[in-house]
C-alpha cells in the first residue's frame, strides 16, 4: 500500500507540475510576434484567426504588429474580445511626419504608442453595414471619431476603409491613414 499512496503521490505532482509550467513556445506567427507567453502564443492553425494572426498574417501590417508588439498590445488583441480594430496600413504609418514611428517605438514612449494604437480599438465586434454616416464610434481610449459614408466609401476619422476582414474575435478594417488622437 504505501508503495501505491508513493507512486500515486509522484504522478500527481508531475500531472500538477505539468499543468501548471508555462507554455512551450508553440512556433505561431502570433506566438513569434507577441515574444512573451500569453494568449497570443497558443498554437491554433485550424481555428478562424483573431485579429493578431490577421496582422502578423499581412505584409501590409509589419508596422502594426511591431507598434503592438511595442507598446505590449498582442496579448490583448489576442483575447476573445470582441474588438473592432481599424488597422493602418505600413503606407498609412508613412504618411505621419518623419521620424514619428521610430520614436512612437522608442521604450520611453510606450505609453504614447499605447494611446495611439488603442484609439484604433473598439469593444465590439462591428461590421462595416453597422457604420451609418455622422455616426459617433467610441474608441478603447475614451475617445470617439465620426464616421463618414461617400457613396458605397466609409470613413473614419477621415482614414478610408479600404477592406474587411472577420476574425474570430471580432473585424479588421484596414484603413489608409493613421487615427490621431487629441493631445490631452
Amino acid at each position: 500500500m504505501r508503495a501505491t499512496r508513493s507512486t500515486y503521490r509522484t504522478t500527481l505532482l508531475a500531472v500538477a507540475i505539468v499543468a501548471c509550467s508555462p507554455p512551450a513556445e508553440s512556433g505561431s506567427a502570433a506566438g513569434a510576434a507577441s515574444g512573451t507567453a500569453g494568449q497570443a502564443s497558443v498554437a491554433d492553425n485550424e481555428s478562424q484567426p483573431d485579429i493578431v494572426r490577421i496582422a502578423v498574417g499581412s505584409k501590409d501590417h509589419t508596422t502594426l504588429v511591431t507598434a503592438l508588439k511595442a507598446a505590449d498590445l498582442v496579448n490583448s488583441l489576442a483575447n476573445a474580445g470582441p474588438f473592432t480594430v481599424f488597422a493602418p496600413t505600413n503606407a498609412a504609418f508613412d504618411k505621419l511626419p518623419s521620424g514619428t514611428v521610430s520614436s512612437l517605438l522608442k521604450p520611453e514612449n510606450k505609453s504614447a504608442l499605447a494611446g495611439v494604437l488603442t484609439h484604433h480599438v473598439t469593444t465590439s465586434a462591428l461590421e462595416l453595414s453597422f457604420f451609418t454616416d455622422g455616426q459617433m464610434v467610441g474608441m478603447a481610449d475614451g475617445v470617439s471619431e465620426k464616421i463618414t459614408k461617400k457613396g458605397s466609401d466609409t470613413f473614419i476619422g477621415g482614414a478610408k476603409v479600404i477592406g474587411s476582414i472577420r476574425g474570430s474575435n471580432g473585424w479588421v478594417h484596414v484603413i489608409d491613414a493613421v487615427l490621431v488622437p487629441p493631445s490631452k
